[in-house]
């Protein structure tokens, strides 16, 4: 199949500039917010539909291809139903910038009216593009939040007297994302801020263009709240008594949201914020940027700092519900601050190790971010088909490496996604000390949405219900972070953590001889570190190698080789023991901590390994004892 992300793909500038020659034509941009034309600096493979209510409501259809979007209008609107053959009518290229654009054309201008964003996501062609084109005949399949599955857009052949060729039919193929039956206008809301049309028509702010919306939840978000809704329904039915008007509410909450819109927060909370994540801020310039920081409590101005260390969360044992306290999902990758400053992104890892180079498409983050110099913190995941992060997709994509090597070729061609969930520092500002909940307002205010870079949204007071969705879908577990805490960059007791499979870095000591047919070594043997630097045996896993890990592995233990044990404890295994140099911290999957044993300490139940993390060093691998969420969550 072919597809459009080789930058080979761009055709001169020249001729990207031709075609947003029409687009600029019927523009006045001193009159209009809509984005100026600019030549795109390399191909892409985005799509986006927008809801524009103009002289006539129609949906607008938009291809990211050579550096423009390739558009048609839509007069009802995309169908998920094959009987539906939509008349399209191709009309002018449009610039990349205009992928987020939602607000309102002033009167006068050309396409007066309401815009809105009303689906996002990816699009991969089905063959040669450029030749499907030009041959009238583009099959494509799409990969968003609301449009899913393969599609045609087709030249109709028969053309009406003065016709000039424009017309098109957009059809559904029949697929596993068939939807018979299917109504557009149950689907009137913005994927970037879940406002519908008439709510963007009657915000004053949407006046002037901006992006500074909340990140577009991205397709399959829907599986993490059905998870919510079933967890709290759920939970009614064992407590009945316990549901009041607010678990009421948050049952009516949107099927895309994951986490309680403003509206629906207890009254308790509404007292101790007066906005969420989930408003948009109107920074669409400096000026009005500057003048929010200025009166944002704690925000300080001082230049922008070259490291930061990431706050870490305390572990605990169980989830729990607070009004002093919001929930996010703990997302299973690789932690990553990003530091923008002119248009630049530099990615930095937990340990200051940089990570730019491995990423390369994210060298593009700052076009997501409405700032001058920002300082953002969160994860670099792997996505797989259902959206769910994947820890071994991750290894793939990063190619498996161990003390900051890479030992094959990564593969570019498994998705990311950087999941932003909080913000240091903005346009001279330090944030550190202004209240969390603030700090997210501020940080939803300028990111603008897009599958690559996602606002990490967060449930507000119902730990529980976020913990069970998670539990459900098989993610690592939860987040609790106080709602009025500082960024520390250190461990803190002002976040928390919950896990659900139980995961643990370890770091690989030695390795034991094979047994029967197998080749190189058995199982590895796994420490950690107590709070004396004494490295402690914990267990031994041989189950979770492919035969090309295994292989890789069997080459990294032959360079550590040594005779020096470097457990403090006894290390008891049934097969010969092997030393290595404690060097290399292996991901481990388990059941349980075991209870002391006559060998010395606790161990892992049924170890599993999942891979190596270059992104830690030994040293981090820490015996970390569940805190008892009572002990320090508070009234």
């Amino acid at each position: 199949m072919a597809t459009l992300t080789n930058d080979s793909l761009l055709p001169h500038a020249s001729k990207i500039r031709m075609a947003l020659e029409e687009y600029k034509r019927k523009r006045r941009f001193e009159k209009t917010p809509e984005p100026p034309p600019k030549v795109a600096k390399k191909a892409g493979t985005r799509f986006v539909v927008q809801k524009h209510h103009a002289s006539h409501l129609h949906y607008d259809f938009r291809l990211e291809m050579d550096g423009v979007l390739k558009s048609w209008a839509v007069p009802k609107g995309p169908s998920l139903d094959p009987a539906d053959k939509r008349l399209a009518m191709q009309v002018e290229d449009h610039p990349v910038s205009y992928f987020d654009f939602e607000g309102i054309i002033p009167p006068g201008n050309y396409g007066a009216g309401t815009v809105m964003v009303w689906d996002v996501g990816t699009w991969e062609p089905q063959g040669d593009a450029h030749a499907m084109l030009a041959k009238g005949d583009l099959k494509f399949i799409l990969r968003g939040e609301k449009l899913k599955g393969s599609f045609v857009l087709a030249r109709m052949r028969s053309r009406r007297p003065g016709s000039k060729g424009t017309e098109w039919l957009l059809i559904k193929h029949r697929d596993d994302q068939v939807a018979p039956g299917y109504d557009i206008n149950q689907y009137d809301y913005s994927v970037l801020t879940r406002r519908t049309l008439n709510q963007i028509a009657g915000d004053e702010g949407s006046n002037e263009w901006t992006s500074s919306r909340p990140a577009a939840k991205p397709a399959g978000k829907t599986w993490l709240a059905g998870a919510i809704a079933k967890a709290d329904k759920k939970k009614a039915k064992s407590n009945p008594e316990a549901v009041g008007e607010k678990q009421k509410a948050r049952n009516k909450s949107h099927a895309e949201n994951v986490q309680v819109a403003p509206a629906e927060v207890p009254s308790k909370s509404k007292k101790r914020s007066n906005s969420s994540a989930r408003s948009a801020l109107n920074v669409s310039s400096a000026s009005s940027a500057l003048k929010i920081l200025e009166k944002t409590p704690g925000a300080r101005k001082a230049p922008i700092p070259s490291t930061i260390h990431p706050m870490l969360a305390t572990l605990v044992d169980k989830p729990f519900d607070n009004a002093d306290w919001l929930f996010e999902i703990k997302w299973d990758g690789y932690r990553s601050v990003a530091f923008l400053d002119d248009g630049k992104a530099r990615l930095v890892s937990r340990n200051q190790n940089e990570m730019t180079s491995q990423y390369p498409e994210l060298r593009d983050l700052p076009e997501y971010v409405r700032a001058r110099t920002a300082i953002l913190d969160g994860e670099i995941v792997a996505l797989d088909e259902a959206g769910h992060p994947s820890f071994s997709l991750m290894q793939q994509r990063t190619g498996i490496s161990g003390s900051g090597r890479r030992v094959k070729a990564s593969d570019r061609s498994v998705p990311i996604a950087y999941y932003v969930f909080d913000l240091l520092y903005l346009d001279g500002y330090d944030l550190s000390r202004v209240d969390l909940e603030k700090r997210k307002e501020l940080l939803a205010g300028i990111i603008a949405g897009s599958a690559l870079v996602r606002y990490s949204d967060h449930h507000l007071e119902q730990g529980t219900a976020l913990y069970e969705a998670a539990k459900q879908q098989g993610l690592e577990g939860i987040v609790a972070k106080r709602r009025n805490s500082c960024y520390e960059q250190k461990r803190s007791r002002e976040w928390l953590k919950m896990k659900i499979t139980r995961r643990q870095e370890c770091v690989i000591g030695g390795y034991t001889d094979p047994r029967g047919s197998r080749e190189h070594f058995g199982s590895i043997v796994l420490g950690l570190y107590d709070d004396k630097g004494r490295l402690l045996h914990v267990g031994q896993a041989g189950s979770g190698f492919t035969e090309s890990t295994h292989e890789d592995m069997w080459r990294r233990l032959q360079k550590l080789k040594t005779d020096k044990n470097p457990f403090v404890t006894k290390v008891e295994s049934t097969r010969r023991t092997h030393w290595v140099k404690p060097e290399l911290v292996a991901e481990i999957k388990f059941s349980e901590w075991t209870h002391e044993t006559n060998g010395g300490g606790v161990k892992m139940r049924a170890p599993v390994y999942q891979g190596l993390r270059a992104d830690k060093s030994p040293r981090e691998c820490v015996f970390e004892r569940p805190v008892r969420e009572e002990n320090v969550v508070g009234g």
